[in-house]
């Protein structure tokens, strides 16, 4: 006697859910979706970083830098085209990575309904502090746009065209450095953490590669978290003005 199978939420009875929506609905799936959609946003710190560091070359060089960003792939591209290509990108990386993970979150507490009886300690305190830094940078996400992007948070009056100095303006005052600094912290402890799940989760093959990983996450982790913190202290201490 052949057993009925439960349909997948969404599809019809009777119906079979197509392979792209099976493999959403599976953890391996969502775990696959976390890492891919990870690597996305990782590349694009790296160079998030890099570009930011063209700060100590003086305003010209990062005003200019700020323009080609807009000019990306002329003239094939209209202006900004490209630029907007890469924020839909982002953005999709950004909900995909988050909807991933609250509905592994969730899974995993309904896979497991009561608590532990001796609470188990984790690895480390990146892995502790995954789900709060989550949140912690979508917030920062938000107000960074905010604040050098749109101009709308901006301690002084924000000027387009002159991102030089409306960076300089907003490490000169106190709040903009702590909440930059907290979040590039947390952002460093997310990779960290997030670069190793996902190398496990794509296949990460022998004991000498896993240690190779852990080490290139650990130094990975270090540098954007230098790169990115280091624009702050260099307007604060007066070595970028």
């Amino acid at each position: 006697m052949a057993l009925a199978t439960r349909p997948v939420k969404g599809t019809a009875p009777g119906k079979r859910p197509s392979p792209a929506r099976s493999l959403w609905d599976s953890t391996i799936g969502k775990k696959t979706v976390m890492a891919v959609s990870g690597l996305i946003m990782l590349g694009y710190l790296v160079a998030h970083m890099l570009g930011n560091l063209k700060i100590f070359f003086g305003s010209d060089e990062f005003n200019g830098y700020a323009h080609w960003l807009r000019t990306i792939g002329e003239p094939l591209m209209h202006y900004e085209w490209t630029l907007w290509v890469i924020r839909v990108v982002l953005v999709a990386a950004v909900v995909l990575h988050a909807v991933s993970a609250y509905q592994l979150s969730r899974r995993d507490i309904k896979a497991r309904p009561t608590k532990y009886v001796h609470r188990r300690k984790r690895a480390s305190y990146a892995t502790r502090t995954m789900r709060w830094g989550g949140i912690i940078l979508a917030l920062f996400i938000v107000w960074h746009i905010l604040d050098l992007t749109t101009g709308t948070v901006h301690a002084d009056g924000f000027e387009h065209g002159r991102p030089y100095q409306n960076v300089i303006d907003t490490f000169s005052t106190w709040y903009g450095n702590v909440i930059y600094i907290v979040a590039v912290t947390a952002v460093g402890l997310h990779v960290r953490h997030g670069f190793w799940s996902a190398a496990q989760t794509l296949g990460v093959g022998n004991a000498r590669r896993e240690r190779l990983l852990k080490t290139g996450a650990n130094t990975l982790a270090l540098v954007l978290t230098l790169g990115f913190v280091s624009v702050p202290v260099a307007v604060m201490t007066g070595v970028v003005s």
